[in-house]
């Protein structure tokens, strides 16, 4: 809201910008350069806010300064600005999606990412997608921290049950993947379900969210969040479908939303 945000976001964004510089032997211009950012993206619901304006800092540098950085370099660097540089903890998967913009599938299995330091990263066609919504409800706003410092340390602890839950996360995305190829669109939504029913296992879910969950099935749309809470994202079948999921999480103060989804042009993997 001001108090404790985009201001560190932008400091720790030119500092790594900085560093990455130095330890690739670029050299920077030596002139001076303002910069502010504005943003309508909800705060701390998890819509990647955050590393949205450090994704937009580092273009803005890298356009100021001719320099140029490869897309996955790109993800790694804004990654690090946040769980590097401001202890954050985050992951990969926002930041890879705002840096090749678009319908990302993305692969981080540890044998790729010890090989190459980066996953597999493929483009697909948005236009395979089902009928998407997005909800928000501003006061559930929460860290990420919140929740992934917990899972992050149970990770680390190999926690069994952790570890499970982040395979069968994995299975989930090749499945959706495979959906979309075969535009088996229908099946998507029980597998959304499924993402969130298992974080539901061994997460902590506020009352606030899981009625937000709960409201969004009740009138047939799948729902699942779309970062660590506050956000919800989700298929249904039609218009009044939606007018249906729109009035039963009216009365919460969650928003809905139609994401404009558009196709963008090729890119580099």
């Amino acid at each position: 809201y001001g108090y404790y945000g985009g201001i560190r976001l932008l400091k720790a964004a030119v500092k790594r910008f900085f560093d990455y510089c130095t330890e690739h032997g670029v050299l920077l211009e030596d002139r001076n350069f303002t910069i502010r950012y504005d943003s309508n993206i909800p705060h701390l619901v998890g819509l990647a806010g955050s590393s949205a304006i450090i994704t937009a800092c580092l273009r803005a540098l890298m356009a100021f300064y001719n320099v140029n950085i490869s897309k996955p370099d790109q993800a790694n660097l804004i990654l690090s600005v946040e769980k590097d540089e401001l202890l954050i903890s985050a992951g990969l998967q926002d930041r890879v999606a705002q840096v090749y913009e678009g319908l990302m599938y993305m692969d981080f299995s540890s044998e790729i990412m010890q090989k190459q330091g980066y996953g597999n990263y493929i483009k697909m066609d948005p236009s395979l997608l089902p009928l998407l919504y997005i909800a928000y409800r501003a006061d559930l706003s929460e860290g990420s921290d919140v929740v992934h410092n917990n899972l992050t340390e149970r990770f680390a602890g190999k926690n069994a049950d952790v570890l499970e839950a982040v395979r069968y996360w994995a299975d989930l995305t090749d499945r959706v993947k495979d959906c979309l190829l075969s535009r088996k669109i229908d099946e998507i939504g029980g597998l959304l379900n499924a993402n969130f029913d298992m974080r539901a296992k061994i997460c902590k879910i506020s009352s606030g969210n899981r009625a937000m969950i709960k409201a969004a099935r009740s009138v047939g749309a799948s729902a699942k969040f779309t970062g660590s809470g506050g956000a919800i994202i989700g298929t249904y079948e039609d218009d009044i479908m939606f007018e249906r999921l729109v009035d039963s999480l009216k009365p919460m103060g969650v928003v809905v939303i139609k994401p404009e989804l558009v196709k963008v042009a090729e890119v580099d993997r």
